[in-house]
């Protein structure tokens, strides 16, 4: 089993990635432990001299700051502190999330202005290595002062309460430390509001949807250059010339890529073609280019953040300095996602008005492609439910981080809202899934009616794998089975 180092880079979506799908185990560098070390030792000093208070470490939280709490009962506030702020509810987050925010959570405490012990941050490492992912719920932050509801679930176990995945199995925490021969950790000053407080909820949420959005970026130009073969459009749009005099670089990206796909095939070189073609099909350099500028765009602002300390307050022990400000403030993360929300949906809205065309009935391609129409209904119903999710992706796409309600007496008065945008996220990457899966169904099927003519290698490559899962429609039958088969076909195929 591999094993990455904590400390050891700068961290990037790609190396998140990478840690990911090769589920490597953590460690922490000896530059951690020491900055860590160091940050414990000069807060445990500070609280032994130190007579003013210090919020969120001998003092309430929130509206409560100004409560002054006894020394001997600060393990205890930190104790509560967990409890009291686990109220998350609706569903569960996937494990695969839950898995990044753990990640997060330990790469974010690692930079040694957290206060938090080694002991615990070694705690979360062992969870992490051991693959013991709490129960998380998608309900419950504002995407200010923290994901804090979310947080504080990520955070129970290791106070033995909660519950967390093991073994494929949904266990107490307590069940969990008593197969690892474990205590349940008694926080000390400061521990619980670092655990608490930061944006790792928002954070994972944007490293998975990011990951994923690239994938389906890609499929997006390849299933889209299938379907403009199949609807016997010209290449022209998608020649450099066009776009090196508007160069925005996910458009140039777009039109090469296309371009590259179509220049072999034996039907893009035919002259029977219309002088211009629909939008849908013309402007998918423009269309996928922006949709990639706006991937890019998030994934700089999510690689800032995944490198970023966002608890509160934070610690400077060089410059004898706790300071409380804002970093777990959601706000670059929740326009981010809002951007990255209106991008997929887009990549979903051309993909479904491709498929309508491809049904139509144009250029020599039959009713709903299928050659008994009337007996048979052929692909008629698939657009029907890819418009569905078109249009539920539009709905979702409306702008979270434009709301704000006021919370903890007024304290907490803006919030970003972070938290519901990254969730509404997720659904509309799964709903491009879907309509991305439709759109290949419906192109490999109008495909079979310019038989005997081949697209290009890689096309037909593509096709190949395809049929081996989706037999062409030659009646209909149960299509329900097709679309799944193609969802499932996307996540498994090499990255287009």
């Amino acid at each position: 089993m591999g094993m990455y180092q904590i400390g050891g880079e700068t961290l990037s979506l790609n190396i998140i990635s990478n840690i990911i799908n090769d589920n490597l185990k953590l460690e922490l560098s000896g530059v951690v432990i020491e900055r860590v070390n160091n940050c414990r030792a000069y807060l445990d000093e500070k609280l032994k001299r130190e007579t003013q208070p210090i919020y969120g470490i001998n003092t309430g939280f929130g509206y409560l700051q100004h409560i002054k709490i006894a020394a001997n009962e600060l393990s205890q506030l930190q104790h509560n502190l967990l409890l009291s702020h686990a109220c998350g509810t609706g569903a569960h987050v996937p494990t695969d999330i839950v898995k990044i925010m753990l990640f997060l959570k330990i790469q974010s405490l690692s930079y040694g202005n957290s206060g938090i012990r080694l002991e615990t941050l070694n705690r979360l490492v062992l969870m992490y290595n051991s693959d013991a992912l709490p129960t998380i719920y998608t309900q419950g932050s504002l995407g200010a002062s923290g994901d804090l509801a979310p947080l504080a679930h990520l955070a129970l176990p290791l106070i033995g309460e909660g519950y967390l995945s093991y073994n494929n199995e949904l266990i107490h925490a307590k069940d969990w430390l008593n197969v690892m021969n474990l205590e349940p950790l008694h926080l000390q000053p400061k521990e619980g509001l670092a655990l608490i407080n930061g944006t790792q909820f928002m954070a994972a949420y944007g490293m998975y949807i990011l990951i994923n959005a690239h994938r389906l970026s890609a499929f997006s130009d390849t299933i889209g250059a299938l379907s403009a073969d199949a609807f016997n459009c010209r290449i022209d749009p998608f020649k450099a010339l066009s776009h090196q005099i508007r160069p925005h670089i996910g458009q140039l990206a777009t039109a090469d890529r296309i371009y590259s796909l179509l220049i072999t095939s034996e039907m893009a070189g035919m002259d029977n073609k219309q002088t211009q073609d629909p939008y849908s099909f013309r402007c998918m350099p423009q269309v996928h280019g922006a949709s990639k500028d706006a991937l890019d765009y998030a994934t700089k602002v999510f690689e800032v953040e995944i490198n970023s300390v966002t608890d509160n307050p934070n610690i400077f022990p060089e410059e004898d300095e706790i300071i409380s400000a804002g970093n777990f403030h959601g706000q670059p993360l929740a326009l981010a996602l809002d951007f990255l929300s209106i991008a997929l949906a887009e990549l979903g809205s051309i993909s479904e008005r491709r498929t309508f065309q491809l049904i139509s009935g144009q250029r020599g391609l039959p009713n709903f492609l299928v050659k008994n129409a009337g007996l048979n209904s052929g692909l008629m119903i698939p657009q029907y439910t890819a418009a569905s999710i078109a249009s539920e992706n539009k709905q979702l796409a409306t702008p979270s981080s434009v709301d704000s309600i006021v919370s903890s007496n007024g304290q907490e008065d803006h919030v970003s809202m972070g938290a519901n945008g990254a969730t509404k996220c997720f659904r509309i990457l799964n709903n491009l899934e879907r309509i991305l899966a439709i759109e290949l169904l419906t192109a490999a099927q109008a495909i079979e009616f310019r038989r005997p003519l081949k697209t290009s290698a890689e096309l037909e490559e593509l096709l190949l794998a395809y049929r081996k899962d989706v037999a062409a429609h030659e009646e209909d039958r149960l299509l329900s089975d097709d679309i799944h088969t193609s969802i499932r076909f996307l996540n498994n195929f090499k990255k287009a």
